[in-house]
């Protein structure tokens, strides 16, 4: 296998990616489905607000990881100001994924699915930590974080 290639999506530059012929025909099927975005191969599965899908390298389950890309551009998720908003972005793509999959004929697997919600539920659990004295803080509209504790013996 030749090293991880950047670049407009083709079947070809797929399967030199590692990718077998099945997997490279469902992509392409995939980005004639969806004409409306632009599909690229990548370092790793991402949706680029507005239009572009990352196939990142091959993985257990990369035919779902790239229809749960898919979900964010039909969503249109573009940005969030809170962080629990993101969270809430990637609970509604994975719903709209599980979607799309029964319609391709795709596996849905939830075990996957809850290992990369617990990134975003572990991520969002470290910011709202307060580094000072540990309690969990709140965010406000503005993104800034507030320490109950902290704030109110200052």
């Amino acid at each position: 296998m030749i090293p991880y290639q950047c670049g407009d999506f083709s079947k070809e530059l797929a399967i030199q990616n590692g990718y077998s012929l099945e997997q490279a025909k469902f992509f392409d099927e995939l980005r004639q489905y969806y004409l409306q975005y632009r599909f690229r191969l990548g370092r790793k599965f991402a949706f680029r607000p507005p239009k572009t899908i990352v196939i990142g390298p091959p993985e257990p389950f990369s035919e779902l990881l790239a229809l749960h890309e898919v979900s964010h551009a039909i969503c249109e998720h573009r940005d969030f100001r809170m962080d629990v908003e993101r969270l809430k972005m990637e609970v509604q793509a994975w719903e709209k994924a599980k979607e799309l999959a029964l319609q391709h004929g795709i596996e849905v697997n939830e075990e996957l699915i809850q290992q990369e919600l617990d990134t975003y539920r572990d991520w969002l659990h470290q910011k709202s930590r307060c580094p000072s004295c540990g309690l969990t803080r709140f965010q406000t509209s503005d993104g800034i974080y507030h320490c109950p504790r902290c704030e109110s013996f200052s």
